[in-house]
């Protein structure tokens, strides 16, 4: 007996597309599986007050021993911190996104841009969201370094830039036919993701599972972006498949 025998055409096509080999698409539900599992754990231990000592212990570690309100390393670290922290903030990832957009929109690909601008868009709603449903207080354990005005679980700095890099790595990785490029696009993305999230917890701004909530987050949804985005390639005549497009001579030796 089929299952599958009811559901809508559309469906069916996306599950018989999710259920072939590709390596690219395992990746990704591997990844969208991965996360939500993670988050919901971390949320679990959050609520449960079961990260306070790990929390504790990974904030502190970023602290000068004989003075908590002063973070490791020389002054121009902290101010460095602040300069990394930012490429995480609101401003900062809105600018970027626009801009991306509209270079798609001038290149003539307006699906991906409004598909690029509702991924940013529905990880920013999702981000908040889930703050204020768990309503977890900032750090009081070490001054703050940097001025902070919502809740604290997950990292919003941390759940975006995730959202964002990684959507935006894996757009570049997307059009790149030589793999040292995708690799590179792919492992930026990661690099500057990490870096945000490390900054805030050096700010005294975010919990360390704060942070790897955020991460977690941001991954699942930008992984289960790319992997609707694939699947519109695959089936939609308005988005450009670079996979249809056989590599010249010169770039399958590359």
């Amino acid at each position: 007996m089929q299952f599958d025998r009811h559901l809508p055409n559309p469906i069916k096509k996306f599950m018989t597309w999710l259920g072939g080999h590709e390596l690219a698409t395992l990746i990704l539900v591997g990844v969208v599986a991965a996360g939500t599992w993670g988050f919901v754990e971390l949320a679990d231990e959050v609520r449960e007050g079961e990260s306070e000592r790990f929390d504790r212990t990974v904030l502190l570690s970023m602290r000068q021993a004989d003075d908590i309100t002063n973070p490791l390393g020389p002054h121009w670290v902290e101010e460095s911190a602040r300069d990394v922290t930012a490429l995480g903030g609101m401003v900062i990832l809105t600018f970027l996104t626009i801009g991306v957009a509209g270079f798609l929109m001038l290149q003539g690909k307006r699906t991906e841009a409004v598909f690029l601008v509702a991924a940013v868009l529905g990880g920013m709603l999702l981000s908040t969201g889930l703050k204020y449903f768990f309503d977890r207080p900032r750090p009081d354990l070490v001054p703050h370094g940097q001025y902070v005005y919502t809740r604290s679980f997950p990292s919003g700095h941390s759940a975006i830039s995730a959202v964002v890099y990684l959507t935006l790595g894996a757009l570049l990785a997307r059009v790149q036919k030589q793999h040292r490029i995708k690799a590179y696009f792919l492992l930026l993305a990661f690099f500057l993701t990490i870096l945000v999230g490390i900054s805030r917890v050096y700010l005294g701004v975010h919990w360390p599972t704060d942070v790897l909530a955020g991460w977690a987050m941001g991954a699942t949804w930008a992984a289960g972006c790319w992997l609707v985005f694939r699947w519109l390639q695959r089936h939609s005549p308005a988005i450009e498949n670079p996979d249809d497009t056989a590599p010249a001579p010169e770039e399958q030796l590359a």
